[in-house]
């Protein structure tokens, strides 16, 4: 391919660099010419506008161009040394000074005429102290990096200074910026009007004016996020290879309809036409079922088994949780045993002997649908049949799990669900190469959950509702941030909560507690008989958060709400509300000590849309931390950002998987930039084999 570009020699051949000061810049991520083209400055002073000392005002900040009158160097009575020098352009004068710094005296003279930039103040005079300056003298052309233009701000060590980076930087392009690679195709950037290379990276550095400065940022983010899809684009198209073509029954879906008494909303109609497509198809599905709680996903995913089996294949459902994997076994039993289906259910809760005469059915191929958790994957599980995995909640699961489960049959379609529903800009960074279904209406009967954001001193107000609520034959879930006491901790146990919620407040009331620390069949033997109605009060902590469906409980407690992100705020409140026409309600109790914890608190009791409170957890926790835990497959961006730059995101989408449909390879000419930019990047992992 092309031969090494002279961008890629090591930074030490920079001028003024040397292999001394290259260690410097390594610190940084800096090893070759190209490392510090793409190292971007932090923000930008604009010292270009050159104002008459005669308009200038305590508090502005600007240059100033004129003639020094007079230099001095003398002590204050504080002992201080104080370097002077006076500037006058005709309109005025004003006075830089220097503190503490005598040997400055020798960069001036008088006469000379002098660039001067910094915050103007009033010492009954107007002053600049330790301005940035710049010595006009008559050399032709002589070009300033600090004064009298747009000025980049770099994030450097204590051992590189702004000045000599931005001397750096100015070197490295005056020599190598000619030998710039162009990795997008002129043809793209014609039709999306961006600027070329060169342009971008002299520009990103030392614009000519603010206009500049954005094209050239628009053009690198599009770069960035246009490698990104295309990785995308590639992975899809390595997806596309070969798959099963399901044979769906003409008129399976009315008589899937005809075993629940409620119409399907049409979301949920719209949803399952995309995984009928999917599944006819003679390529994998790989497919992403995204809706807010409460949205009827389960519904979907019954379907899709359905289909699976009526085909002749075997299905596998796997959830996070042991409770989730057994509240799903319940209900996909219920609907589709009288069907003639062999359902299976396989955790690690059950004994060994049940265990093993799961996987003998399911080997044989006698089980049709295996719902389980992380168990339906390992090593010892064999399908005789696999034609369809789902995923409940992908993202609690480890990347190596979700490919383990998937490789028990190369040819199995997956449908990933998930109830956080996830902004726009994430789905294409984060679910890239996937196909996209979205479920945003609700079934019939089910309202919002009035939410009300309270403090400490409402508390007997709120068990006195509570009570109202257990008197009228209704549920309550009192969730905790945490499961014991800890010695340097004030946040609410679950342990504590239940003693003196059982033994105290709600005494009369039948009191039960689950949490993270206790034994699955516990916690699984308690949530049976809650949802029995067995108990009145269920205090926990967030292991309920997804997939929990008690219809009978109404209301929610959550202690010390400010210690949630809101998608988590979300997820809890979509445990209640589930009832058909039963008006729910969610007491969050908190008193946030920072602004964040507040606007959160202060969203989440006036939305009720998923997707608008998604999008509000983006923007005040950021990307990086939306999922509650940084997730790997959240591609790093050094220069673009996911919510600012969307559209810019969108428009390189288009452009990176129309080049893949048709090359590939990235064998043309015109993409050869591409395809060695991605070698560099991703060490040639996401192009594979051939």
């Amino acid at each position: 391919m092309q031969e090494k570009n002279e961008v890629d020699i090591p930074v030490r051949y920079i001028k003024g660099v040397g292999p001394k000061r290259s260690s410097l810049f390594e610190k940084l991520g800096i090893i070759s010419v190209s490392d510090l083209f793409y190292y971007l400055p932090r923000r930008y002073e604009d010292r270009s506008k050159v104002a008459e000392i005669g308009s200038l005002g305590p508090g502005d900040e600007s240059s100033v161009i004129g003639d020094i009158e007079k230099t001095a160097v003398f002590k204050a009575r504080t002992g201080t040394n104080i370097t002077e020098i006076v500037i006058n352009d005709g309109t005025g004068r004003i006075y830089a000074v220097w503190y503490n710094m005598p040997f400055m005296i020798k960069n001036f003279k008088s006469g000379q005429k002098v660039l001067l930039y910094g915050k103007v103040e009033l010492y009954n005079r107007l002053q600049i102290t330790h301005p940035v300056y710049e010595i006009l003298d008559d050399e032709a052309n002589r070009e300033s990096l600090e004064v009298g233009r747009i000025v980049p701000v770099y994030p450097v060590t204590q051992d590189l200074s702004q000045k000599y980076m931005r001397k750096t930087v100015h070197n490295a392009i005056s020599r190598y910026l000619g030998h710039l690679p162009e990795v997008l195709p002129t043809y793209i950037r014609a039709r999306r009007k961006l600027v070329d290379a060169k342009f971008a990276i002299g520009n990103i550095h030392f614009p000519h004016s603010m206009e500049n400065l954005q094209r050239a940022y628009r053009r690198l983010v599009f770069e960035e996020f246009f490698i990104l899809q295309v990785i995308m684009a590639l992975k899809r198209k390595k997806q596309a290879k070969k798959g099963i073509s399901h044979k769906i029954r003409e008129g399976l879906l009315s008589d899937f309809q005809d075993l629940f008494d409620f119409e399907l909303t049409e979301d949920q109609k719209r949803c399952i036409r995309d995984i009928e497509n999917d599944m006819a198809r003679g390529i994998p599905m790989n497919r992403l079922l995204q809706g807010d709680v409460g949205s009827g996903k389960t519904v979907v995913a019954m379907y899709a088994l359905l289909m699976a089996v009526h085909s002749g294949y075997q299905a596998v459902m796997m959830a996070p949780t042991e409770i989730l994997a057994r509240q799903h076994y319940v209900t996909v039993s219920q609907t589709l045993m009288p069907l003639g289906l062999n359902i299976r259910l396989l955790v690690n809760g059950l004994d060994d002997s049940t265990k093993d005469a799961v996987k003998k059915e399911i080997s044989e191929g006698n089980a049709d649908i295996i719902l389980g958790t992380h168990s339906v994957f390992q090593e010892n599980v064999n399908y005789d049949n696999l034609g369809l995995v789902i995923i409940d909640e992908q993202h609690k699961f480890g990347v190596d799990q979700r490919k383990s489960l998937r490789d028990k049959n190369i040819e199995a379609d997956t449908l990933v669900m998930t109830a956080t529903p996830i902004p726009r800009s994430l789905v294409l960074t984060v679910y890239g190469d996937m196909d996209i279904s979205v479920l945003k209406s609700k079934p019939s009967g089910r309202g919002p959950v009035a939410t009300y954001w309270v403090g400490e001193d409402k508390r007997a107000e709120v068990y006195r509702f509570i009570g109202e609520q257990l008197d009228d034959g209704r549920q309550a879930f009192v969730v905790c941030p945490r499961i014991k006491k800890g010695d340097k901790t004030s946040l609410a146990s679950a342990e504590e909560m239940f003693e003196k919620l059982s033994k105290d407040i709600f005494r009369r009331y039948r009191v039960a507690l689950i949490h993270g620390g206790k034994k699955t069949e516990e916690n699984d033997k308690v949530m049976r008989k809650f949802g029995k109605g067995e108990y009145d009060i269920l205090v926990t902590t967030t292991i309920v958060e997804v997939g929990v469906d008690i219809p009978n409980a109404t209301v929610m407690l959550v202690e010390q709400a400010d210690r949630y992100g809101l998608a988590q705020l979300h997820q809890l409140r979509g445990r209640i509300g589930r009832g058909k026409d039963m008006a729910s309600y969610c007491v969050l109790m908190g008193e946030p000590s920072t602004e964040g914890g507040k606007e959160r608190l202060n969203a989440i009791s006036t939305m009720d849309d998923g997707f608008q409170i998604s999008e509000k957890d983006l923007d005040l926790r950021g990307p990086g931390e939306f999922f509650g835990t940084r997730q790997s497959g959240l591609p790093e961006l050094k220069f673009g950002d996911i919510i600012r730059d969307f559209k810019i995101m969108e428009e390189a989408r288009i452009e990176a998987f129309c080049v893949i449909d048709n090359d590939a390879q990235l064998q043309d000419q015109r993409h050869l930039w591409i395809k060695k930019s991605i070698i560099e990047r991703f060490k040639g992992k996401a192009l594979g084999k051939g």
